[in-house]
């Protein structure tokens, strides 16, 4: 599904902001325990860059391990599903990641807490060439994002992140939720 603007991806981030901003106004502290955590996520990614403006529904799974209430670290990996050119001689793109972030939490409740993630990832896009057959490129470029979390139990969250993953000059946004589970 082609789209020709980016409302939807600006809507995100302002809710995700203005979300975090309101919550703080809690100012309570956050149950993380230390200890490790596995989930797994499905959301969009996007692509807006020369020659492609597209989305593609996205996968993750990740595990860390939450050191306080206000650090983890965190490894993970995202299929970004297949990204359309925007014109017939354009190769269709599809593009995976595995990465690793520094997670920092700010508590705004017992259960609710909004999140930054900050480091590197190893891409992978293969791509079909109509007339050259497919081809392969990775390389290692940085990964950022925002989140929500909002606590269930002690074991169960439910999280709403945007994160975007450079891949040389392009930039492939994924949004998405997820859920945690703590051990």
């Amino acid at each position: 599904m082609k789209h020709n603007n980016n409302q939807p991806r600006t809507a995100l981030l302002r809710t995700v902001l203005a979300v975090l901003v309101g919550a703080a106004a809690f100012g309570a502290q956050a149950s993380e325990q230390p200890g490790f955590y596995a989930g797994a996520g499905v959301g969009q990614s996007f692509v807006d860059e020369t020659g492609y403006d597209d989305e593609d529904t996205a996968f993750s799974a990740f595990g860390g391990y939450q050191f306080n209430r206000h650090f983890a670290l965190e490894a993970g990996y995202a299929d970004f599903g297949k990204i359309e050119p925007e014109f017939l001689l354009g190769s269709d793109l599809e593009g995976s990641s595995a990465y690793l972030t520094a997670v920092a939490s700010v508590p705004f409740t017992d259960n609710f807490s909004g999140y930054a993630k900050a480091g590197v990832h190893r891409w992978d896009v293969d791509s079909d060439l109509p007339v050259l057959g497919s081809r392969e490129d990775t390389g290692t470029d940085p990964t950022y994002g925002l989140g929500l979390q909002y606590r269930f139990t002690d074991n169960v969250a439910l999280r709403g992140e945007y994160s975007r993953f450079e891949v040389e000059d392009t930039d492939v946004d994924l949004a998405q939720l997820q859920v945690r589970f703590d051990f």
